[in-house]
């Protein structure tokens, strides 16, 4: 009977110190897993632009970013003039807006590159930086907006694009700060007070 007893407490031991063990090594591991997060910036990319440069985006350090995710046939097209006049009033202030074409929303960027280059220069007068054209959802999403849009990436928040022209704002430090509706407009308060939040 007393070598039941001992036999039994010491198998509740050991699986008390197992499972001990092992929420230890869950704790570490989130913890390994949100240090990484926390480590990562939009710097650790390099893009191609729509002439098909390649460039880092660690040449925007020190400013403070807004990503966005065009399109030349959808309903909020029409921002693309709002984006341009807020990038003309801000860039002397330290902000640079990057525009990233997809067709990830019911085909609505069916353009090339050099389409796209001459769309937005034309009808909107854009001369804030534009990129090559991108996937920002899907099996086939870019790197960048794995980055932006999921919470074990950025370490921030989990963000999934919505529709085109959704906006991120990234700090001074080249990492996520918020993600703005696609509806929100760069005029809209919800949009101007993060940034002048940034500014200050």
């Amino acid at each position: 009977m007393k070598n039941n007893l001992f036999l039994s407490y010491a198998v509740v031991t050991m699986l008390m110190f197992t499972a001990v063990s092992c929420d230890a090594r869950s704790s570490n591991a989130s913890a390994s897993m949100a240090q990484a997060a926390s480590n990562k910036s939009i710097y650790d990319f390099t893009m191609k632009d729509i002439d098909g440069k390649m460039v880092p985006l660690s040449a925007y350090k020190g400013k403070i970013v807004v990503i966005v995710n065009t399109a030349s046939q959808c309903g909020l097209t029409g921002q693309l003039s709002e984006i341009e006049s807020f990038y003309k009033k801000y860039k002397d202030k330290g902000i640079v807006v990057l525009g990233f074409p997809a067709n990830d929303f019911l085909g609505q960027e069916p353009l090339n590159d050099a389409e796209i280059k001459s769309f937005c220069s034309k009808n909107y007068g854009v001369t804030f930086p534009m990129f090559s054209k991108i996937s920002v959802k899907g099996k086939d999403m870019h790197p960048l907006y794995q980055y932006l849009t999921e919470m074990d990436e950025n370490g921030v928040m989990d963000a999934p694009v919505k529709w085109n022209f959704q906006k991120f704002i990234i700090g001074k430090d080249g990492k996520l700060v918020n993600s703005v509706n696609p509806r929100t407009t760069v005029n809209d308060v919800e949009f101007t007070q993060i940034i002048d939040d940034l500014l200050k």
